[in-house]
């Protein structure tokens, strides 16, 4: 490691073990990052002059100011983002009509060689676009995806299929264009194989809140007879489903509903027409474990008081103030036995943490 990227792990180290102490966990497992080429998307402005046009980005100056800056290469994406950025720019330098109004491009690379580029405009996007926008999809070998305002164009496909190992077995996912997907790819690798290690192999059941598209739930459902998911957006349950399908698994069901609403109906206080046209018979399971990897803003008090009642809670979160938070009613029924930090940004102050909590 170059000695800037250790330093900043270790302060990070230093701020996650000082603000968990009160709880007394385990020694905290630290995953690191590569220190280049580790970002699998990345968003830039196009911002056009006279005689030119290039990738750009934005910081403020000592004015608090916003600034332009022109970005050639980007050292934190992927290698294949990176050899892309130049030969995409030149392709549509030399194409009017691709260039013409463009403001933003957005990239979405995989460990298993797809690539998706959106081109997003501030003009409609006519049959002319979409002529030249297919002949530089073939000339690139690359998947490409048209936006302006109330217009989607789907060249191919709005989707990229990325392929994580996790041990000894590879997952495929579905990753949606827009939608959420974890940034730092071999990191997340590494999160799975965590989150699979606090998994004992048993004859019980699984609960996931905030399922997304499927990405802890492939590999944990090997560790159980059956698993229930939960997600509410409509574009991750479909990626779920498709995920499911895609990597033959069968003991896996996703109810749409969020966290809130599964806790509705597991107390028995509300029913969902959602759970019964997708067969879903919530009583028929037997949980043992609760797996939950929630938005920044945590989990709501009566999410958590139902996870009070399972033996084993596994929780990643990509919000060490509002895990810290969350663990204050937690850990009056469960202690931390294992303990976490997955560098999934490094060069910024944000972490992804993780507990295993078992009952007391």
């Amino acid at each position: 490691m170059t000695s800037s990227y250790q330093q900043q792990l270790e302060a990070k180290v230093e701020r996650i073990s000082a603000q968990f102490a009160e709880f007394n966990p385990p020694s905290l497992e630290v995953f690191a990052s590569p220190e280049q080429n580790f970002r699998m998307r990345a968003e830039f402005r196009i911002w056009h002059t006279d005689d030119d046009m290039f990738y750009a980005m934005f910081e403020r100056d000592e004015d608090n100011q916003k600034q332009v800056v022109r970005i050639d290469e980007f050292p934190i994406t992927d290698l294949s983002i990176n050899l892309l950025m130049p030969k995409l720019l030149e392709a549509l330098k030399a194409e009017p009509i691709l260039a013409k109004r463009l403001f933003e491009v957005d990239f979405l690379a995989t460990l298993s060689g797809e690539m998706l580029v959106t081109l997003i405009y501030h003009c409609k996007l006519e049959e002319e676009w979409e002529i030249a926008a297919k002949a530089l999809s073939e000339q690139l070998n690359i998947k490409i995806f048209g936006r302006s305002r109330g217009q989607k164009v789907i060249l191919t496909e709005d989707y990229v299929v990325e392929e994580l190992q996790v041990f000894d077995r590879k997952f495929a996912y579905k990753q949606i264009e827009s939608s959420f997907t974890q940034p730092n790819a071999q990191v997340c690798q590494k999160m799975l194989e965590w989150a699979c290690n606090c998994a004992e192999k048993t004859d019980k059941d699984l609960l996931e809140l905030y399922c997304g598209n499927g990405n802890f739930t492939l590999p944990l459902s090997l560790k159980f007879n059956r698993v229930l998911a939960t997600e509410l957006a409509k574009s991750s349950v479909y990626a779920a489903q498709w995920n499911i399908e895609k990597n033959a698994i069968d003991n896996i069901q996703v109810a749409r509903l969020s966290a809130e609403e599964f806790t509705q109906a597991y107390n028995g206080e509300r029913e969902f027409r959602r759970l019964e046209e997708a067969e879903i018979n919530i009583s028929s399971y037997d949980f043992n474990t609760v797996f939950v990897d929630p938005p920044r803003a945590g989990i709501d008090d009566d999410t958590l008081k139902l996870l009070q009642r399972f033996e084993r809670i596994i929780y990643i979160s990509c919000n060490p103030d509002t895990l810290n938070d969350n663990l204050g009613l937690l850990s009056q029924t469960h202690r931390i036995t294992k303990f976490a930090m997955f560098d999934q940004f490094p060069y910024t102050h944000h972490v992804e943490s993780g507990v295993l909590l078992e009952k007391i």
